[in-house]
């Protein structure tokens, strides 16, 4: 690696060097000079040789210098300052608005120089813009008048720190985490919905519970129904129509259901998404009709309303879909296609004019799902729930999203979100989603950043970041390698972002920082009132294994059991990821030995700490090691339960699998669909059983004792 790739890399936040973690042991990696030449090539700068690499620091270095303010500043609330470029000698004025306002009025600012930079005949001076009076939090606009000109940024006014949990008197929560396509209900269509969630809540509210974790909502591809990772979502800012309850839908008619094809999804194994999605779609295109024969009505005026509300992304998502939709059936010749390859091109006006019924078809799915996602958050206000729904924001979207295909520039180009190898997933992992481009991002005013925040903290009382370490650097690997490196994010900025949109949408943030995480990185957050996951399986006191006890849990943890990406309970002990791991050819002999020795390991010391806490019961004590082949030990799932609601953590959530002893992965991480049936397990017992089940009642119980 030259120095000068190195410095250029750096310059443009392209780690050039990292470590990682995996199988106990840190390994360093210096990251080749053909994808830091990728990435800067991405970024818009010339790495082909030495002179273009100088070329290239030249104009990064100048860059500051040639505009007067940046296109956005964010600043804490006690820290309201920013800078400004000045030719030396001229005079400012200041004045601020209201966001989009118009309301422009004097601001009171005192400048401080900083640097001068000499280039032509007057000097540039860079000066410290520093805010003397109280300007609340939230989003505004600022112009610089100089010299007869006008200059304007945005200003983001944040808080310290995100907004904090009100437990309403109660000292612990607890509640549910759920997969909500995994529920299963007699009523239901063969998938979890939304009304199968409103039941949720109210078993969960007889309890005294307080929160449901949701896996992401976000909507998935409508023509490739199979395509079911709620982590690759077509778009970030709208809900999977396959949560609709057909039959809650106003004008519904029994005729619309098809009774057979819905009873033979609902008799396989695993979910059958395309004839449940295929279903749906022709009750709810049935629907449709009658919608738009009753425009008069205050339905169809509440969905008016819902689309002159839209900002852009829904009418985006919608044409995306129709055009899906046409290409599937054949409907466009290859220089057709070509025209409709991104929401600007040259075809899209003649393809909306033409598919308008197709278009707003798509615009009543995002209506109706939200119509119905809503009604289960009033439910949640009236049962005074201390949290209530706690969504989960995906770290990126598919590279086929709309909102790639809305403006693809945003986006690291021909790259992929994911993750070096580590501890829980020795192989790494090529999500394959899109990237910020950080610089792009910044000059976009984090606008899309914070339009997907408000979208997922709607209607929710917190949010879980997936992989929340994205908010200051993500792995990214070019499509065609199976190396990546690190590209970094203007951290404070992004945290700051989401410390004020968590106060303005009252929404408590949790990070999920599992796997590679830099020193100081839990503390910081934890600075910023970001609560994080504390998981039984990750939350040892050494590299030994030694399981942390209930009293060593952080309080600002939201502790669970396992993740969707970690095998329920009972699976966990008989280590059948594992065994699905060698039978799919992902480890090696040498690999799969070492994993059940370790495993055998793991289950000792998992009993020695429910031991040690007495949290075994009293009709159902420990009678053996259960070490060589004994079996799952009677009492375990009460036991560990109670042993996770001991700890110290404000909130913990159950995972229905784990109450019920299922022996299914919901997902494998490194694989898809052709090597195993992720996202397609469904919980064991219906929504209807759940609340009189045995052990269940007997979990809820032992849960409610120490919560």
């Amino acid at each position: 690696m030259s120095e000068l790739l190195h410095e250029l890399a750096n310059t443009l936040n392209i780690s050039t060097s990292f470590t990682y973690t995996s199988g106990g042991v840190e390994k360093a990696v210096n990251v080749s000079d053909d994808v830091l030449k990728f990435f800067i090539k991405s970024m818009g700068y010339d790495a082909t040789d030495d002179a273009a690499m100088e070329a290239s620091l030249a104009k990064l270095s100048k860059k500051r210098w040639q505009r007067v303010m940046e296109a956005v500043y964010v600043v804490e609330e006690d820290d309201k300052v920013f800078d400004i470029v000045l030719k030396q000698g001229e005079e400012v004025e200041f004045f601020i608005a209201k966001e989009d306002s118009g309301d422009y009025q004097p601001l009171n600012v005192w400048l401080s120089e900083i640097e001068t930079y000499h280039e032509g005949r007057t000097p540039l001076v860079k000066f410290r813009a520093e805010i003397k009076e109280d300007v609340a939090l939230g989003y505004y606009d600022i112009m610089a008048k100089v010299s007869g000109k006008e200059y304007k940024t945005v200003l983001a006014v944040a808080p310290k720190q995100c907004y904090a949990l009100d437990k309403k008197g109660k000292e612990k929560l607890f509640g549910f985490a759920l997969q909500l396509y995994a529920l299963k209900s007699r009523r239901n269509w063969g998938v979890g919905d939304f009304t199968d969630l409103a039941n949720m809540v109210d078993i969960l509210a007889q309890d005294g519970g307080d929160i449901i974790g949701l896996n992401p909502l976000s909507v998935l591809e409508h023509d490739y129904p199979e395509q079911a990772s709620p982590y690759a979502s077509v778009s970030r800012l709208f809900l999977n129509p396959i949560y609709i309850d057909v039959t809650k839908v106003p004008y519904y008619e029994q005729g619309d259901k098809d009774e057979e094809a819905i009873k033979q999804a609902k008799e396989k194994e695993n979910i059958d998404y395309t004839t449940i999605y295929n279903a749906k779609m022709r009750a709810l295109k049935n629907i449709f009709v009658r919608v738009n024969e009753r425009k008069g009505e205050a339905y169809y005026k509440a969905f008016e309303k819902f689309v002159k509300a839209d900002e852009g992304g829904l009418h985006c998502l919608a044409v995306l879909e129709a055009i899906n939709s046409a290409k599937k059936n054949g409907e466009f010749s290859a220089v057709e296609a070509k025209g409709v390859s991104s929401f600007a091109g040259r075809g899209i006006k003649e393809f909306v004019n033409k598919h308008k019924d197709e278009i707003n078809f798509f615009k009543f799915l995002q209506f109706e799902a939200d119509r119905q996602l809503k009604e289960v958050y009033e439910e949640i206000k009236k049962k005074n729930m201390a949290v209530g729904l706690y969504r989960d924001l995906p770290v990126g979207v598919s590279q086929n999203s709309a909102e790639v295909w809305n403006d693809k520039y945003l986006y690291m180009q021909k790259s992929g979100a994911g993750a070096p190898p580590d501890n829980a997933f020795p192989t790494g992992q090529k999500w394959g989603l899109g990237a910020f481009n950080p610089f792009e991002l910044k000059e976009r005013c984090y606008k899309p950043f914070i339009r997907i925040l408000r979208a997922n903290m709607k209607y929710a009382g917190a949010v879980r970041i997936d992989h929340i370490m994205g908010l200051s650097r993500l792995y990214v690997i070019p499509n065609d390698k199976e190396e990546g490196t690190y590209i970094r994010y203007n951290e404070k900025d992004m945290l700051n972002i989401l410390a004020l949109e968590s106060y303005l949408n009252r929404c408590v943030v949790v990070g999920e920082c599992i796997g590679n995480v830099e020193g100081s990185y839990r503390e910081r957050l934890t600075a910023r009132n970001i609560y994080s996951l504390g998981v039984l399986w990750c939350e040892h006191t050494d590299d030994f294994g030694t399981v942390r006890r209930p009293h060593e849990f952080d309080a600002k943890y939201v502790a669970s059991i396992g993740t969707h990406d970690m095998p329920p309970l009972k699976a966990w002990w008989f280590a059948v990821e594992q065994t699905t791991m060698k039978e799919l050819g992902m480890l090696t002999a040498e690999e799969v030995d070492k994993a059940y020795h370790w495993r055998d390991h793991e289950r000792k010391l998992l009993l020695e700490a429910l031991d040690g806490e007495g949290v075994w019961p009293q009709d159902n004590l420990r009678k053996s090691d259960y070490i060589y082949g004994e079996g799952f030990p009677e009492g375990l799932e009460e036991a560990v339960h109670a042993y996770m609601a001991k700890t110290n953590s404000e909130i913990f959530i159950m995972q229905p699998e784990d109450i019920f002893l299922s022996m299914k992965l919901q997902n494998l991480p490194g694989t898809d669909i052709d090597k195993y049936p992720n996202w397609r397990s469904r919980v064991p017992v219906d929504i209807e059983d759940m609340a009189s089940n045995d052990g269940y009642r007997r979990i809820l119980d032992v849960v409610k004792k120490w919560r």
